[in-house]
């Protein structure tokens, strides 16, 4: 694959620090928003191809809880934040912002709170990446999905067309105390967007 053979030899150190500028940005973010200390772990950064991200998080058919976002600027694409339908509402609760229901369904309070964790994310990191790229990305108001995988992948290529080849894997996990709640991000450029980003962090493209 292309993107990954022009990777080769290139640390993620600069995605690292991109990675770990945004979480304590979300980190302050979520601790104004909540009145509460709120800590994230170091995260975890990785390009992966795009068929990879539903077995990443548990196979095409396992039902996950996702916060959408399309990105708009200058380097176009999609966001997912995805996690467990569990972890979800431990999220909720562990966060404070109210005592979840029970089972799975959420409820519309719980949709926007979940919502507005994302966006604060999402807005993070695109800031971070936006602060090494000198590239303006923002994301669009949030769409939350619970659903399988797969379909919810599928659905994103619908509506948006072809998707980019790769995606920036950002593992993102809340502590408090001993315990931890983890969620990822993928960021998946549009085919164009892939070139802007990584040739304004130094990597080089060859597009003859």
């Amino acid at each position: 694959m292309e993107i990954f053979s022009k990777l080769e030899g290139f640390k993620l150190d600069v995605l690292k620090e991109v990675g770990n500028i945004g979480a304590g940005h979300a980190a302050t973010a979520l601790s104004q928003l909540l009145n509460k200390p709120i800590d994230m772990a170091v995260p975890k950064v990785q390009i992966l191809p795009f068929e990879d991200i539903a077995e990443k998080v548990g196979g095409p058919e396992k039902i996950v809880l996702t916060v959408f976002f399309r990105v708009e600027g200058d380097a176009p694409g999609n966001l997912f934040y995805i996690m467990a339908p569990e972890a979800g509402k431990s999220l909720l609760q562990r966060l404070g912002a109210f005592v979840p229901t029970d089972g799975l369904d959420l409820t519309e309070m719980e949709q926007s709170a979940l919502g507005e964790i994302g966006n604060i994310l999402a807005g993070s990191y695109l800031s971070s990446l936006a602060d090494f790229t000198n590239l303006a990305m923002s994301p669009t108001v949030p769409a939350l999905a619970l659903d399988m995988a797969g379909a919810i992948l599928s659905y994103g290529m619908i509506q948006f067309g072809e998707m980019g080849d790769a995606a920036l894997l950002i593992d993102t996990t809340f502590v408090q105390g001993n315990d931890e709640v983890e969620g990822q991000f993928f960021l998946i450029p549009d085919p164009e967007s892939f070139d802007k980003i990584f040739a304004a962090l130094g990597v080089p493209f060859d597009n003859d």
